[in-house]
């Protein structure tokens, strides 16, 4: 069964009261439960191989077959204080399946038992094992959603602090770059949006940083010149809508090439559900990752 935009929209806001109650483990249970789920559609098509960073876990997500010469570095959601590497390896094992393309997926270290800097060290950590691992920066393509959608730009901006080389592009889903949560959608959709909240957000910035003004922390409020090409997400009934069209506008307005799409009437992360409406947004990746990399030699 291929599931309609309308149909999830309607079950989310059903499951509302539930999805933004409960406490921090709750909230981590129903992520692990969701990427057990993508894992297990996509298991025939990838092999993820486990390995320890350090301080975190991660996994490799191979293909049976490549199209691309390169790697995603995927970041997953969570609010910073959710995504084990269960459900890490969910939606990279979609992209793994989807482009027949590498996925390195870390599973950072999460708040409040690890609060910032953890998550970007360990983001660091990982972009620096890929180099190690003989990819070239612009070979290496961050993907992520929400908090890993800001952590994607947080990343780039300790990259150019650090002088390190920028990757070759940014594939960033309904993005978290600010979490003091000021955007004017954080009002305009609170009505509308079917299962996120400004008081849950809210929350989780308080348990990820003591500073939410940090650039390293909220990305929109960094120089984001001479960061890599993006290709933006967003649902235009989330309440995050803001993040993501000030990111854009930014990025724009410092040099940097930027697309942004506004899904009418979708949701947070709404790529992730793999609708049937966003068979057009994956052909735009794929179009993305082909102008980024080119094919396979």
């Amino acid at each position: 069964m291929i599931l309609t935009s309308k149909i999830v929209r309607l079950q989310l806001r059903l499951l509302k009261p539930l999805l933004t109650s409960g406490g921090i483990e709750t909230h981590r249970k129903r992520q692990e439960t969701i990427g057990t789920l993508m894992s297990r559609s996509h298991r025939a098509d990838t092999v993820p191989t486990e390995f320890s960073l350090g301080d975190f876990d991660a996994a490799m997500i191979n293909p049976r077959s490549f199209e691309y010469d390169g790697v995603i570095l995927y970041l997953h959601g969570g609010g910073y204080i959710g995504g084990s590497i269960g459900y890490a390896k969910g939606f990279g094992s979609v992209l793994a399946s989807e482009y027949r393309i590498k996925v390195c997926c870390p599973a950072y270290r999460l708040a409040p038992e690890h609060p910032y800097p953890a998550a970007l060290e360990d983001a660091l950590s990982a972009y620096r094992f890929l180099l190690e691992s003989g990819y070239s920066p612009e070979k290496i393509i961050l993907a992520g959603e929400s908090a890993g959608g800001g952590l994607e730009y947080s990343l780039c901006l300790k990259l150019k602090e650090l002088g390190l080389g920028q990757p070759g592009g940014i594939v960033s889903i309904s993005p978290w770059t600010d979490l003091t949560c000021s955007g004017s959608s954080y009002e305009e959709n609170k009505d509308v949006d079917p299962y996120i909240t400004r008081e849950q957000l809210q929350f989780y910035s308080e348990c990820y940083a003591s500073d939410p003004l940090d650039p390293l922390v909220s990305p929109l409020f960094g120089d984001l010149s001479g960061l890599p090409r993006s290709l933006i997400f967003v649902g235009g009934d989330e309440v995050m809508l803001s993040d993501a069209r000030s990111l854009h506008e930014k990025l724009l307005s410092q040099g940097c090439r930027s697309e942004l799409v506004i899904a009418d009437g979708m949701w947070h992360a709404y790529i992730l559900y793999q609708v049937k409406e966003t068979k057009k947004d994956y052909e735009k990746i794929r179009r993305f990752l082909t102008d980024t990399l080119g094919g396979r030699p």
